[in-house]
């Protein structure tokens, strides 16, 4: 007889009770252990499918970011791609050769100075990226300094509040001083003052994001750099700019191609995106370009040699699959400039519309109305006490509705919002539907006597938008702007 392993701490009422599947009998799983037998894989398909029900729905999701829907040609695509694995480049040279595709089309339509020359990577996301971009200006900072006989101790980063967690993880992980610019009054996102006050010699960059997580806002790139180029002219000091361009680095080529933010500006050394939130892919994929080889420090590029040719590698992932840069190469191919457009104004349209009609509504007021990013975000009005923000998105989760609520950082801790995020497949109908389904909570939270929810049990996720711990040194000594 085969032998049994033990099961030490087996307690049959935590297993799953599974109902009779084509004709078998009823079957218990064990929730935290490996069964000791397999099963029919009908059976399998049937616990996993009836578990995932209790799931939101991904396309009333207004929290994230992340796109949600996909054509089925991508879908396909991506179902053929999935065993390939992006590292390999020698077993899977025209995946590697679509992933540079990808690049030099993003470079090109970033204002690269030499798309083809411009060097760059995808990775699992916006966040490795960004961390791949950080730690390339930390390379670049210390062999300037060690090339100048100084020290290459206490690097700093200096970044709004606003910045997503990601930055605060590169700073703790790479040990880098983050110098966060708090916000103040009506200002949400970095200024250009604030940004060249906090800088000195140990800055390794200063970090512009293009779309806030708080509130869509662009942050005044332009402003930044000519303020990093007037700090140089008068100290000498030499910081480059980085462009978190998560979301934005896919709406403002599209719908604000006036807007001066990118490669254009010299000062710009890298830039970072998310293929899979405006690039219109499903999770995971993101890219991380630099304007040229000179931006990223050669010792940080690993060299593959396929099929007689280069591929440098430069990721702080190894494996995973080639499914997501298929699909955004299908996206480009697909929808082009033109199209990529369109659907970009479809979604600010909707946004600036749903905005308009909630700022219409009476008990709330806008602080951002979705015309940069497809964002938006509103608090209550001063005259409404008797419920928040955190009372309007448990209401809005009954009808399946995912709305974040929120406070914002320092110095506006004060503030509590919500936050409306409008994608790719979230159109007029929905945006209608969901105009109705809040219409239809109000009446019943303007006859509560008081609030019952606040951001001590608000129970929701704010993608993005947490709070960052400015007054916690992250190295010894770490100077932090009060």
């Amino acid at each position: 007889m085969p032998l049994k392993r033990p099961h030490q701490h087996r307690d049959a009422s935590r297993n799953l009770a599974v109902n009779p599947v084509f004709s078998q009998q009823p079957v218990h799983v064990p929730r935290y252990e490996l069964p000791d037998d397999g099963m029919d894989p009908d059976t399998a398909y049937q616990i996993v499918h009836d578990e995932l029900m209790l799931d939101g729905n991904a396309r009333l999701n207004l929290a994230t970011f992340v796109s949600t829907w996909a054509e089925p040609q991508a879908q396909r695509l991506m179902a053929e791609c999935a065993e390939k694995n992006m590292i390999d480049k020698d077993e899977y040279p025209q995946t590697a050769e679509i992933e540079a595709r990808c690049v030099h089309m993003l470079a090109d339509l970033w204002h690269a100075p030499d798309s083809h020359a411009a060097v760059g990577c995808s990775t699992t996301g916006s966040s490795e990226a960004a961390m791949l971009a950080g730690l390339a200006l930390k390379r670049r900072w210390q062999h300037r300094r060690r090339a100048e006989g100084r020290s290459t101790e206490r690097p700093n980063m200096v970044m709004g509040i606003n910045v997503q967690i990601c930055w605060e993880k590169f700073a703790n992980y790479f040990e880098v001083e983050p110098r966060y610019v708090p916000m103040e009054g009506d200002r949400f996102i970095l200024s250009p003052e604030e940004a060249v006050e906090l800088c000195d010699e140990n800055t390794i960059g200063v970090v512009a994001v293009l779309g806030s997580t708080f509130d869509g806002a662009y942050e005044p790139v332009a402003e930044i750099s000519a303020a990093l180029d007037g700090l140089q002219e008068r100290t000498g000091i030499d910081v480059p700019l980085h462009v978190d361009g998560a979301s934005g680095a896919m709406i403002a080529p599209f719908l604000d191609p006036e807007l001066v933010w990118d490669f254009r500006l010299p000062r710009v050394a890298s830039i970072n995106t998310s293929g899979h939130k405006y690039g219109l892919v499903m999770p995971g994929v993101g890219w991380a370009l630099w304007r040229d080889a000179d931006a990223l420090p050669e010792d940080l590029v690993f060299h593959v040699n396929y099929l007689g040719g280069d591929m440098p590698t430069f990721a702080l992932n190894f494996s995973r699959p080639g499914a997501q840069v298929i699909a955004q190469y299908y996206n480009f191919l697909r929808l082009g400039f033109e199209g990529y457009r369109a659907v970009q104004q479809t979604s600010r349209d909707v946004a600036t519309r749903v905005a308009a009609a909630i700022a219409d509504l009476g008990p709330f007021t806008l602080l951002t109305d979705g015309s940069q990013l497809p964002v938006f975000a509103f608090r209550m009005s001063d005259d409404v006490t008797n419920f928040t923000v955190f009372d309007v998105s448990a209401a809005l989760r009954e009808r399946g509705w995912q709305v974040p609520a929120y406070t914002f950082p320092a110095n506006r801790t004060d503030l509590a919002a919500l936050r409306v995020v409008i994608r790719n497949g979230f159109g007029h109908d929905l945006g209608d539907l969901f105009l109705e389904d809040l219409r239809r909570i109000l009446p019943r939270l303007q006859a509560q006597q008081r609030p019952h929810r606040d951001a001590a049990d608000a129970g929701g996720f704010a993608h993005g938008a947490e709070t960052k711990q400015a007054g916690r040194p992250a190295i010894p000594g770490q100077k932090v702007r009060d």
